[in-house]
């Protein structure tokens, strides 16, 4: 068919961290705050946005008589210099008034249009209104802008009184029904409204503190999102929300040797390259609840501060009452977490009571130089055979805890971090770990008292499994009982665990593929069938089943990548009924993995109907992407590269896709060769048409994939002679 492309034309500015000196020479630093007086000259079809409202737009002409508007804005508050912010668009936006804040949102005029910002926009007051009665702080501008970009690097960005974000997570189509779109918008509008408070108003002294900024916002990022979805208050009880999109993430990043404690030295920290190392899911996520902020946000407003002074207001909390009775200084405990790095594991000896703690690494750190001696004081909480027991703290490396010592009794067993609550991994000696796989095989009452509540059976599973001093006999052994496992919630841990991130890249797992296809496949198959029903039958009645509109996808397409039949052919079912009504919407549940092996299992004309849709013009970026991936499921090789000829062409597609086709192409199985050949064959045009600097970041993952599993002499060779940037490799 015909195909149109359209041009959306924008600027837009992203100045965090030290961005701002390449627009307007400043002293480019958080703690330097100031006022800011900012005018932009732009075409007169465009409207320009910054912090603050505009308060006069006029007219001037250039040196050759062209005409321009000029727009001047209001004097902004004092704030740090990268914050600064301003949008050129030829956008619409609806807007309303909460408590005399004049709430915009921006975006496309025909997603304007389409209503696709509606939701966006009726919960953001209320979230500006929420926040400001629990900090008992009043938002101090008058007008917030938030603006959806068609492409935007940074995800989101809490810049003061124009907020950016990237379409998808700032648009909820009318038509779509399910809770996590909504879940995923709210959480993420509501985390950069808590910047308005926590960055905007104080801020870190320097970033070596940025934590101070994104784990408060993180925090209260849940607060606001369930306070205007209840639908996500049903799934959030035990924070498992939390948990899920917070905790585990952070904890399978943050066990490498060399990972960066939650709070550097200055010294450690120098240069942009530096600094944007930080803005990851260690910096947005080891923070969990803290009291008495109003105090805080009020002695530092307008101004900096640094974790010191938000320890000693928790401090003066602490010291004002008789409650809560801690080890050591709210500083000394805090410390012992934001200043080093990593996170322990503690092994629970049954037999003497014991518990060790040591850092969790996947490999030995022997050169080691933390002046804490890898030692944290942690909160433990505990329960034994079904029951809670007292809050108990771990302040040394070892210590001896006469209440954990177990009876002769088989039945007799422990769980340490129940709910999950602690930022810790756990190592049962093998005692504990026979009972509690005994308990889960044969006993269904106590599974149904204990394993039923879902978020310990998930706390008990995700130390197992992802602990590298459990074999992966016993591992396995504690995954007999699967079968009859019907939570989502606990698949996905199992799948994050026993399979690869890259389904697709069967390259290094020829050994290991067969065992998990005998194993895991048959005790996949009850839930399985049972979400296939719902796909097949009713899948709206899975609109409020959070946890099956995140993590069905991994399980079907886990499924189809071990071969199920009927896996695959439900895909192909679904992927032909699209076919032959392209206004069928493939249920965006499993709409990824639908789409490839759609096309996988059929020809060229599966993949012809593929390129079709995604120069559709009515096709999302979200759809796009989804198509962009299923064009390199093919299993005919003249259908990837010719995937890969088109990807060179500058008028089929952008230049920034050229590289992600290849990435795509390069993970699936017939399409490993088929990349290698294709990019030492046109790396001359390539490094030409792009440039190295553009090129140099997607295509050293590229080159990471394309060399063979051994790297021989030969493929150094091939590198040197194709690839000479990559030749360290």
């Amino acid at each position: 068919g015909d195909i149109n492309i359209f041009i959306v034309m924008v600027i837009a500015s992203q100045l965090e961290p030290t961005y701002a000196r390449t627009v307007y020479p400043c002293f480019d630093e958080p703690a330097m705050k100031a006022t800011f007086n900012i005018r932009i000259v732009h075409d007169p079809s465009y409207v320009a946005l910054s912090n603050m409202p505009a308060i006069d737009v006029s007219e001037m002409k250039d040196e050759n008589g062209s005409l321009w508007a000029v727009t001047t804005f209001n004097t902004s508050l004092k704030m740090s210099t990268y914050l600064t912010a301003f949008v050129i668009c030829d956008f619409d936006y609806v807007t309303r008034t909460e408590r005399g804040n004049e709430i915009r949102i921006w975006a496309r005029k025909e997603a304007v249009k389409n209503g696709y910002v509606d939701y966006a926009l009726n919960i953001t007051g209320p979230v500006f209104s929420f926040l400001e009665d629990l900090l008992n702080v009043s938002y101090p501008l008058p007008k917030t802008d938030l603006v959806a970009l068609p492409d935007f690097g940074a995800g989101a960005m809490e810049n003061w009184g124009l907020m950016t974000f990237q379409e998808s997570s700032l648009m909820f189509l009318p038509s779509d029904k399910f809770t996590s779109r909504k879940a995923m918008i709210a959480i993420i509008v509501s985390h950069e409204l808590g910047h308005q408070w926590f960055g905007n108003l104080v801020t870190m002294n320097w970033w070596n503190d940025l934590w101070l900024n994104e784990g408060l916002a993180s925090y209260f990022e849940y607060l606001g999102a369930t306070f205007v979805e209840p639908k996500i208050s049903l799934v959030s009880s035990n924070d498992k929300i939390f948990y899920d999109r917070v905790v585990q993430p952070v904890l399978r990043e943050d066990n490498e040797i060399g990972v960066r404690s939650l709070s550097e030295s200055e010294d450690k920290i120098k240069g942009s390259f530096s600094l944007m190392s930080l803005f990851d899911s260690i910096t947005y996520n080891k923070v969990r609840k803290y009291k008495i902020l109003p105090l805080y946000l009020k002695e530092f407003s307008f101004s900096n501060a640094n974790q010191d002074d938000l320890w000693t207001h928790i401090q003066m909390v602490i010291d004002a009452q008789d409650e809560v009775q801690l080890p050591a200084s709210v500083k000394q405990i805090m410390d012992s977490w934001t200043c080093q790095n990593g996170f322990p594991v503690l092994t629970l000896n049954l037999t003497t009571g014991t518990i060790n703690q040591e850092q969790f690494l996947n490999k030995k750190n022997e050169n080691s130089t933390d002046s804490y001696n890898n030692t944290w004081i942690i909160p433990i909480s505990w329960m034994r055979n079904g029951s809670s027991q007292p809050l108990m703290w771990l302040d040394k490396s070892s210590k001896v805890f006469p209440e954990m010592q177990v009876l002769e009794s088989e039945y007799d067993w422990i769980l340490l971090n129940v709910n999950l609550s602690g930022y810790y991994r756990v190592n049962y000696d093998q005692l504990n770990l026979k009972r509690l796989a005994r308990l889960l095989e044969n006993d269904p009452k106590v599974r149904s008292f204990f394993f039923l509540k879902l978020i310990n059976r998930k706390a008990f599973y995700f130390h197992i499994s992802s602990n590298n001093n459990i074999s992966i006999e016993t591992a396995l052994e504690l995954t007999k009982y699967l079968a009859r496992e019907d939570e989502l919630f606990v698949w996905n841990v199992v799948l994050l665990n026993l399979v690869p991130e890259n389904l697709e890249s069967t390259l290094k797992n020829y050994e290991v593929y067969p065992l998990l296809k005998k194993y895991l496949l048959k005790r996949m198959l009850p839930i399985y069938h049972y979400y296939a029903g719902f796909i097949r039958q009713n899948v709206d009645a899975l609109e409020d089943d959070y946890f099956a509109q995140v993590y069905l996808e991994k399980l079907f397409a886990t499924a189809c990548w071990l071969g199920l039949q009927d896996c695959l052919n439900l895909s192909s079912e679904l992927y032909a009924k699209w076919m032959d009504n392209p206004e069928y919407k493939i249920p965006f549940l499993i709409r990824r993995t639908v789409c490839c092996y759609g096309v996988a299992m059929g020809s060229d004309k599966e993949w012809n109907f593929a390129w079709e849709m995604y120069n559709h013009t009515d096709s999302t970026k979200e759809d796009k992407d989804i198509l962009l991936s299923a064009m390199s499921c093919a299993k005919e090789s003249w259908l990837l590269y010719r995937y890969l000829q088109y990807g060179l062409s500058d008028t089929l597609f952008p230049s920034n896709c050229t590289s992600v086709i290849i990435l795509y192409v390069v993970t699936k199985d017939i399409g490993h060769r088929i990349a290698w050949e294709f990019v030492t064959e046109n790396w001359p045009l390539l490094s030409e048409r792009y440039g190295k600097q553009q090129l140099w970041v997607p295509f050293t993952s590229v080159a990471l994939w394309l060399l063979p599993p051994s790297l021989c002499l030969s493929c150094k060779i091939q590198v040197q002679i194709f690839l000479p940037e990559m030749a360290f490799l």
